[in-house]
């Protein structure tokens, strides 16, 4: 479903200031034409974090390396394609001409002046396997601005906050998934980023404390849903509206309640939750449920339940191993081999898990050699 809102800026690429050089944080939008119709594939969104991360390799390999192996908190987000889409049965067709947007966002300083670089010599086009997409224009998604001008406006900030969710949202919560917008969760996730990227970090305990007991979720619009999204295994996230709002007796903790509404206004860069590198977890201020249950492929959703549905056939068979590296071999095998069943090649999955391309094969005939076993192949 597309949205209403349109940019704020068109950045003019001919620029030779794009925005100050003490920025940290900014978000791009790109504007993109498909050139022909053609089917959005179930994982579009590994190859638009590979594409962008190929062409910072092309202008500064170390920032590349940064931004892909990075430390604990990832220096970028991104997102989904969002647009107008034909239902083909099981996928999404883009189509022919049509505006489709595409957002990234940088969190710290290095990544944004090196997008600076980068849009100085932009190519002019993104190609999605075979599918070229035309860059028609860039623009200002949301206003360039420093964590000091974030806790700023947060020091300004009052009543309930509204926060809408347009693609899949989950947490890590003891090894599974948690697709609730519980406030310590989501505050957490923002304060992570904060505490690694700005200049003065919060006490995470005391302030998670605090949200755990003063801010309360007064309404929620929300649907789950189970995604196939990054290198390998799928995400059960949620995808609507929330608000939240302060319990009275917490707003004389002054800092907390600037902290809280700064971290709102981080919300839209960062994303929510993990995975939000691969498109998982954008977030807007506000509440916009009409755009908060984007089209999602029926071949991702049920690529995903095959995924999950494989892991637990190959763990059965791994009991006497147990532990994360059989949740590791089962979860690889099972994306290789739920992959290879929906038609993508060999050599593309190994690309996109980033592996060999004959252990990508040795995984594959392990996978279906098991699978024989039990009867589960022909």
């Amino acid at each position: 479903m597309p949205r209403t809102k349109k940019s704020d800026t068109n950045l003019n690429l001919s620029a030779k200031t794009y925005w100050s050089k003490t920025t940290e944080v900014v978000s791009l939008e790109f504007v993109l034409k498909p050139v022909a119709n053609s089917d959005l594939y179930a994982q579009y969104t590994i190859g638009l974090h590979a594409w962008l991360l190929h062409q910072i390799q092309g202008i500064d390999p170390e920032l590349s390396a940064y931004m892909h192996d990075g430390e604990s908190e990832k220096p970028f987000s991104l997102t989904g394609l969002d647009g107008q889409f034909i239902s083909q049965s099981q996928s999404l067709q883009l189509q022919k001409n049509k505006r489709y947007r595409w957002r990234v966002s940088s969190l710290c300083k290095p990544v944004t002046q090196g997008l600076v670089t980068w849009l100085r010599q932009l190519p002019n086009e993104i190609v999605l396997k075979n599918t070229p997409l035309l860059i028609e224009s860039v623009n200002l998604a949301q206003p360039p601005t420093t964590y000091a001008k974030l806790l700023r406006q947060g020091q300004m900030g009052e009543g309930s906050v509204s926060l809408s969710f347009h693609s899949p949202t989950s947490f890590r919560r003891k090894g599974h998934h948690l697709p609730l917008p519980w406030p310590p969760n989501v505050f957490h996730s923002y304060l992570r980023r904060w505490n690694h990227f700005a200049k003065k970090p919060v006490n995470q305990d005391d302030f998670l404390d605090w949200v755990d007991t003063y801010v309360i979720l007064t309404q929620h619009q929300i649907a789950t849903e189970k995604v196939a999204v990054g290198k390998r295994g799928s995400v059960t996230g949620f995808t609507g509206a929330v608000t939240y709002a302060l319990d009275r007796r917490g707003i004389t903790e002054r800092p907390f309640v600037a902290m809280f509404y700064a971290l709102t206004q981080l919300a839209p860069y960062c994303g929510t939750g993990h995975k939000t590198t691969f498109g998982l977890g954008e977030t807007q201020l506000g509440w916009h449920t009409a755009q908060a249950s984007p089209q999602m492929p029926t071949q991702q959703r049920l690529l995903a339940e095959r995924m999950d549905e494989l892991t637990e056939i190959f763990l059965s068979t791994k009991k006497r191993q147990g532990g994360r590296r059989a949740i590791d071999t089962a979860e690889t095998w099972a994306t290789i081999l739920a992959r290879r069943e929906m038609g993508d090649s060999l050599q593309e999955i190994a690309d996109d898990m980033e592996l060999a391309y004959e252990t990508a094969k040795t995984y594959s005939k392990l996978a279906r050699r098991v699978m024989r076993e039990l009867g589960e192949m022909e």
